[in-house]
């Protein structure tokens, strides 16, 4: 058991994805150190919120076939009906969708919201708008997976590219099976996650909730569940 009280308990990892980012952005900020020593410090500060940015805490995640929990740490945005993007192959009838946008702030390493195997992974070329508009579900760059669970059951999700975002990065393929909270994919840098949850499903959150990827229940599939209401104080 780790000391509570050691570096390595206290410190956040980064994740690998993001070491080649901080190289580069260090290397400028010593270049522009050359320039006028005023800007290495601007560099430096920029190289500590990219550091800041690539963070990948760990998460306990609930271990119950019956729970959705958030892929995204982020803000809820919306939580009523979407037709899945047709990569997902789920059909063109809207489904309930829950949707979490990220800042450039919040963490961007996404995991699965439930446990099962990707039966599909499709990227859609697309546009790169304010990730928070509603049209950017529909027109922007995204990498969708759609998850089968052992009830036979599927769930969608797609990671959304925003307005600075140039890249979507999957850790996981068809064929994977995904554990509870599993990391399958990161975004730079702000973005959006939408989930597609079947026919029935009942969101628990509100738009304007924060949401914590892997910790967050954002829906039960079991059934017995009422949707929640809330406001804004």
């Amino acid at each position: 058991m780790k000391d509570p009280g050691s570096p390595s308990s206290i410190l956040t990892p980064v994740h690998p994805a993001g070491w080649p980012f901080i190289a580069v952005f260090f290397v400028v900020a010593v270049i522009l150190g050359f320039v006028w020593m005023p800007l290495f410090w601007v560099g430096l500060l920029l190289t500590g919120w990219c550091v800041y940015f690539f963070r990948d805490p760990p998460r306990t995640t609930v271990d119950d076939p019956h729970v959705v929990t958030s892929p995204a740490d982020g803000m809820v945005q919306h939580t009523g009906a979407r037709v899945p993007p047709p990569e997902l192959e789920m059909g063109d009838r809207p489904l309930p969708c829950v949707g979490v946008f990220m800042n450039v702030f919040d963490v961007h390493v996404n995991r699965t919201p439930v446990i099962g195997r990707i039966v599909r992974r499709a990227y859609h070329k697309g546009r790169f708008l304010n990730a928070s508009l509603d049209k950017a579900s529909d027109e922007n760059e995204r990498q969708s997976f759609r998850i089968a669970m052992d009830d036979g059951r599927d769930v969608g999700l797609v990671q959304i590219a925003g307005l600075v975002a140039r890249r979507i990065i999957a850790f996981r393929g068809e064929g994977d099976e995904l554990h509870a909270g599993e990391r399958v994919g990161l975004i730079r840098f702000g973005s959006k996650c939408d989930i597609y949850m079947p026919e029935g499903t009942v969101p628990l959150v509100l738009p304007g909730q924060r949401a914590i990827a892997g910790e967050t229940v954002i829906a039960r599939l079991d059934g017995g569940q009422t949707g929640r209401r809330g406001r804004t104080s």
